[in-house]
């Protein structure tokens, strides 16, 4: 079977876009692994499937590239909508339904994105780091030097733990640089890697910075390894809302591929 698909990066994290709409494509699990596979496939962090939805613009579902389905991804979603928009699918506004549920979105330039975001559970402070979900699992670790960090053994020895190996999680190492301004680090879960940039591990990390006082801002810029995302939020007695991602979408190359 041959299927028509379009290569994105959300700030250097990259994904295999697949509009399932009009055919409702059903991938397995096999089938995602080897088109994320780097030497025998398309290549990619993830993939993602728009499918019809009832009640918005379109839905999203987000696979690892494991071959698992995946929770909400940030830069993915970010993909899907520059996606949509210049497949004639949506408007600049959308409206759009993910893993943690209904989202809002704005493409503000050809390739800047804001999109809504959620914060799904408490902030939860162990011996390991700052948890909390934003779509998807992630721990935030405080950290002084990440240019020399190797985030694939240490977000590795932290996501197979005894504490977090049934679930898993995403790990996250942040530098503060400013009150404005945090490097962030990231090792996902599903793709077992370092990836070049999270959007739900920044929005998380961007949120613990000033839930423990690292930061007062409430407009902070998370520099990841492959570009720059933008985190915005209120807090009132430490309670966020009004949580917001700003980052950029590029279309890589389109193609056709037998799977």
């Amino acid at each position: 079977m041959k299927i028509s698909f379009s290569k994105y990066n959300g700030a250097g994290n990259d994904f295999i876009v697949i509009d399932s709409i009009s055919s409702n494509l059903e991938l397995t699990k096999s089938q995602i692994y080897k088109l994320c596979n780097r030497n025998i496939g398309i290549g990619g962090d993830g993939i993602i499937l728009l499918k019809e939805s009832v009640e918005t613009d379109f839905e999203i579902l987000h696979y690892t590239s494991d071959g698992n389905l995946g929770s909400l991804c940030g830069n993915g979603s970010r993909c899907a909508i520059l996606y949509a928009y210049k497949n004639n699918i949506i408007n600049k506004k959308t409206v759009f339904e993910a893993f943690d549920g209904i989202h809002k979105a704005e493409i503000i330039n050809d390739d800047l994105i804001t999109m809504h975001m959620k914060l799904n559970s408490g902030i939860i402070e162990n011996e390991y780091g700052i948890w909390m979900d934003t779509g998807s699992p992630h721990l935030v670790v405080e950290t002084t030097n990440t240019d020399e960090l190797d985030v694939k053994n240490a977000g590795r020895s932290i996501r197979y733990n005894d504490y977090y190996k049934k679930e898993g999680v995403n790990v996250n190492f942040v530098e503060r640089v400013s009150d404005e301004v945090f490097k962030i680090r990231t090792y996902e879960r599903g793709v077992e890697d370092e990836t070049k940039a999270c959007g739900t591990g920044s929005t998380a990390s961007a949120i613990c910075m000033n839930y423990i006082g690292k930061t007062s801002s409430n407009k902070i810029k998370m520099k990841c390894l492959g570009g720059d995302l933008e985190v915005k939020f209120l807090k009132s007695n430490k309670k966020f809302s009004e949580i917001s991602i700003t980052g950029p979408a590029e279309l890589v190359f389109e193609g056709i591929i037998d799977i």
